[in-house]
């Protein structure tokens, strides 16, 4: 049976009986069986009782909590079993040895910038970020390689306007709490990106609190942020890019309140439906000639990093081809 990501946009409260967990709500009470979640993503105020959190113990699935706004609040990160000491151990030291760290930090920044420029080509929008990113190799800090990787991006986040109607224009970058639509949008999708890499990293040896780019004392699952870097672009970006231009979000998705604009439910609800698609979406992989999903791909780049660490393969961030 496949398992689903499974995700909760009402307030209600998860209860346990035997092998099935019920959410429920004002309107009803729904069984999930306990072996089709893959993880749960919780956006209403929910209530878990102590049951249900023994039982995702014992199933190793990971529950992501957001606020009102609709951001990342935290996870119920389930005890890891398959830890590794040696593996921990290899993801210190490339932290601790300056040089290891900058490699894998460069290369993040990397494959960051080369989705960005596919996501651009694919709209034909003009840019100059391949001439910064020749910057990146001669960056001899964590400061600097940060410094090409905001440049890259604030010059994406411009190209923005390009591509997305009058009323959706970018404006700028703004954050905590997003301005306008287009940045509530962009919170909105990097949040679920963020749990959603968070999801996959529990599902290997690697410790998802040890990070290169990112501070690991910037966010307690540093090493998320680092990888989202590289799929933001082609699986939250491209799809605000689509749900705009189609119509599907519009302006009646968001609510205005005194310096701020957020996502209302509805608007949540639609976003959440058409990402957990595009996770669900396949593609031929070129070197395993098999199609896998696209949240399968997130959980190979963390399998390639891991070879990397352990000195059996050069780490080469995914770069999409279509």
């Amino acid at each position: 049976m496949n398992k689903k990501n499974f995700y909760l946009s009402s307030d209600g409260i998860l209860k346990r009986n035997e092998n099935t967990v019920y959410f429920i709500n004002k309107d009803k009470k729904k069984p999930i069986p306990i072996n089709k979640i893959y993880s749960v993503y919780a956006y209403g105020q929910i209530t878990v009782s102590s049951q249900v959190l023994n039982l995702f113990t014992q199933k190793g699935i990971p529950i992501h909590f957001f606020n009102y706004y609709g951001y990342y609040n935290g996870s119920y990160y389930p005890r890891e079993t398959l830890l590794s000491g040696d593996l921990t151990i290899r993801q210190s030291e490339h932290y601790l040895k300056e040089h290891k760290r900058l490699q894998l930090a460069k290369l993040f920044v990397k494959g960051s910038a080369l989705n960005i420029l596919k996501v651009l080509s694919y709209y034909k929008i003009e840019n100059n970020i391949k001439t910064t990113l020749q910057e990146l190799p001669k960056a001899k800090t964590i400061t600097e390689i940060m410094n090409v990787e905001g440049r890259i991006r604030a010059e994406y986040y411009q190209k923005f306007d390009e591509i997305l109607p009058e009323n959706f224009k970018m404006e700028s970058r703004t954050r905590q709490p997003p301005k306008n639509m287009i940045n509530a949008l962009i919170s909105f999708g990097n949040s679920m990106m963020y749990a959603t890499v968070l999801t996959e990293l529990y599902n290997t040896q690697l410790n998802p609190t040890i990070s290169y780019l990112h501070e690991p004392s910037e966010r307690r699952y540093s090493l998320s942020l680092d990888l989202s870097e590289i799929f933001k672009p082609f699986i939250v970006d491209r799809l605000i890019f689509y749900m705009v231009n189609k119509k599907m979000i519009t302006e009646k998705h968001f609510e205005k309140e005194l310096n701020s604009c957020i996502m209302n439910k509805k608007g949540r609800d639609k976003f959440i439906d058409q990402y957990n698609k595009r996770l669900q979406k396949t593609i031929k992989h070129k070197d395993l000639g098999r199609k896998v999903s696209y949240q399968r791909l997130i959980r190979l780049e963390a399998y390639k990093l891991k070879k990397h660490l352990l000195n059996e393969k050069q780490y080469d961030p995914f770069v999409i081809w279509w």
